[in-house]
């Protein structure tokens, strides 16, 4: 219950700077019908991020039957340490690590983009920037003060902010977004991508039933349309005859 508590709170945290007031939300434009997209997610979520964060209501089985992936393929490349394909995506951080490491329990991710939007997470995953004043050295613009180290740095490379003055006097400077100042192993593009992809992924993995509910509103909707006509094709065969 405790854990819990503490991962809302975090995710509750209040906007402490004016800075991220003026941050624009990038669009992700996932597709989750594009299960290619989907599948490199999962692998790049289990490599960068599980080590951290946990999907506690995803289990590795429902993940490989959704997105099509085959049990060998699961157990090679999704799976790592004594986990089975029925096991919760859970992982071996403990609280009081957290707690030393970050200053705060980390919060499971399962239901980030619901709560959070599909939109700020990728946002997130490319804001990071160097700020000397943080414990791990960098800042993000969404999410100002955060504790969680940049873990794909070497992938994104290094960004620094870019500083509007403040538009009163005594007022505080205003971070209205970053430049790539040092490139990593990806290009630009490329980590684009890989960022869409985690971030379709973690969509994926707040509802995993998104699509079929989508497929069967539509069926009941139409439903709903034949029944409200039958209904009132009924209405006035029984009313004709009253005056």
């Amino acid at each position: 219950m405790r854990k819990i508590i503490i991962a809302t709170l975090l995710l509750l945290a209040p906007v402490i700077s004016s800075a991220s007031e003026t941050v624009h939300l990038e669009s992700a434009d996932i597709d989750l019908r594009d299960q290619a997209s989907l599948q490199r997610g999962a692998k790049y979520f289990v490599n960068y991020c599980l080590g951290c964060h946990s999907l506690q209501y995803m289990r590795y089985n429902r993940l490989a039957k959704d997105l099509g992936i085959d049990e060998t393929t699961l157990r090679e490349t999704l799976i790592f340490g004594d986990a089975k394909p029925g096991d919760l995506m859970t992982n071996a951080m403990r609280e009081e690590d957290a707690l030393k490491w970050f200053g705060t329990a980390v919060p499971d991710l399962t239901l980030v983009t619901r709560w959070r939007s599909p939109d700020w997470v990728y946002t997130y995953l490319k804001g990071f920037y160097l700020d000397d004043t943080r414990p791990y050295g960098v800042n993000n613009i969404v999410f100002p003060l955060v504790g969680m180290p940049h873990v794909l740095v070497g992938l994104q490379g290094i960004q620094e902010p870019e500083i509007e003055p403040p538009h009163e006097k005594g007022g505080e400077p205003v971070i209205k977004g970053v430049k790539l100042v040092e490139q990593g192993t990806l290009s630009p593009e490329e980590y684009d991508t890989m960022v869409r992809d985690i971030t379709a992924f973690l969509t994926y993995a707040g509802e995993p039933i998104k699509l079929e509910r989508q497929r069967l509103g539509f069926y009941v909707l139409l439903f709903l349309g034949a029944l409200f006509i039958l209904t009132y094709l009924l209405k006035k065969e029984f009313w004709k005859d009253v005056h």
